[in-house]
């Protein structure tokens, strides 16, 4: 190790030991300060790993815990980020604290789109997983073809890398690599012709710019597509879901390769992120057995994701959400429920949430008011935002509280008619919240 790689590795570490110790948390300064010193300190921080790059817009967060649970049933040393801090800075803090291991340890990271290229230019990854692409912070990433794009521009640094992605996304399916492919997807339905919604992203043939169709489709653009004009479709599913028995808010049961499966999670699009875990535990030669094991045994709380805690006599599920398919998805989940619940919605704009929420008018609030929902609460930084677009969705007036200093929400949380809580919030909003949690001891804080 050069000196200016030891001196940057020092300075770091001693960083997350002063913020952990006297901050109670941070994941990004110590990372920041060591590339100040050593732009290129990751090379020397990695060179020992074997390491496995999650990216795509929804889901990398519990696709990384699930696939970490998954191959700590035969791999026992394991780097990972936990906490989501997903850019280089973040991700060289993961390295700087990592504990000294005897053998060849593995690393699962989660990595942001726009920063896959920057991880690849130090790191030449086993394997890159794609959980999906949606249209998601139109400031940062612009349209999905362009995300995608920056993806790419990451893995051409790293040919010799297997990709493992969502082989129901068209977009994956569109540009010839040279890199070997491996996909998995839903595959239990039967043929039936049918095609997405007119304001679909991704529903044009990304080969021809044809309409595509779907043998069966299971959300936004993803399903068994085709395209009727030039002949491009789903490509050979390698690990597939074979059977979904049972949805509820809170757990799905289904078969992968015809493995029974449990996961103690809801909705649709965990599912996809559960399928991707099992992927990646095969890849690595992890037996389906024991991917269902530590599968069913995930009662870890993830970072925001559909985390439970309570306030009072309240159950609380937080969940974040950034985009409108996210959004759609988490509505459709929670929807489930056949319990009478309270719902809040809150809304930022900083650079971590995306400084465009014009995404809230392409989200379906307007299924509230069809469901059991007798309260609401709109708050946040963009509170008047999100308030006008649930009105305009139908939420009754009189149903509704304003708050815009989320340091009162657990107080309003608590005077909510129902034991039942769903709260979705945006990446801030959500920390904004964790900290009042936290505060007031009802969770632990900081950020691993």
């Amino acid at each position: 190790m050069s000196i200016k790689s030891t001196v940057a590795t020092w300075t770091g570490k001693s960083a997350y030991w002063f913020l952990h110790t006297f901050r109670g948390g941070g994941s990004s300064l110590p990372g920041k300060l060591a590339l100040k010193l050593d732009p290129a300190i990751l090379k020397q921080l990695a060179k020992n790993y074997d390491v496995i790059v999650i990216t795509g817009t929804n889901g990398k967060t519990l696709t990384t815990a699930l696939t970490v649970k998954v191959l700590r049933e035969q791999y026992p040393d394991i780097l990972t980020n936990p906490s989501g801090s997903n850019m280089k800075q973040g991700i060289v803090t993961t390295f700087l604290t990592a504990p000294k291991s005897h053998q060849k340890p593995l690393a699962v990271l989660e990595v942001d789109e726009a920063n896959v290229i920057m991880v690849t230019k130090y790191i030449t990854p086993k394997a890159f997983v794609f959980t999906n692409i949606f249209r998601d912070q139109m400031d940062r990433y612009g349209e999905i073809y362009t995300t995608y794009q920056k993806i790419l521009d990451g893995i051409a640094l790293a040919p010799e890398a297997t990709i493992i992605a969502n082989g129901d996304l068209p977009l994956f399916n569109s540009k010839t690599l040279p890199n070997s492919i491996l996909y998995y997807g839903f595959d239990y339905q039967p043929d039936n012709e049918t095609q997405a919604p007119a304001n679909t992203d991704g529903l044009l043939c990304p080969r021809c710019q044809h309409i595509l169709h779907y043998h069966s489709r299971t959300y936004s653009n993803m399903g068994k597509y085709y395209c009727p004009h030039c002949g491009f479709e789903r490509p050979q599913l390698t690990y597939n879901l074979n059977a979904l028995t049972k949805m509820t808010p809170t757990s799905s049961d289904f078969e992968v390769n015809g493995q029974a499966m449990h996961l103690n999670i809801g909705g649709q699009y965990n599912i996809y992120n559960a399928l991707a875990a099992f992927a990646v535990g095969r890849f690595m030669n992890v037996k389906p057995a024991k991917i269902a094991h530590a599968l069913s045994e995930n009662d870890e709380q993830v970072f925001g994701r559909q985390e439970i805690f309570h306030v009072g006599d309240k159950d609380v599920t937080l969940i974040l959400v950034k985009n409108p398919v996210g959004l759609n998805q988490v509505l459709q989940m929670i929807s489930t429920d056949d319990r009478p619940f309270s719902f809040a919605a809150l809304l930022n704009a900083n650079y971590a949430d995306g400084i465009d929420t014009s995404w809230i008018w392409d989200g379906d609030f307007e299924k509230l008011p069809k469901l059991n929902v007798p309260a609401y609460i709109s708050g946040g930084e963009r509170y008047r935002d999100i308030t006008f677009r649930l009105k305009v969705a139908g939420v009754p007036t009189d149903q509704l509280t304003i708050v815009p200093d989320l340091t009162n929400m657990t107080a309003e949380i608590q005077k909510l008619p129902t034991e039942q809580v769903y709260v979705v919030a945006t990446y801030t909003a959500m920390l904004q919240l964790r900290k009042q949690l936290a505060s007031q001891g009802i969770i632990d804080g900081g950020m691993a």
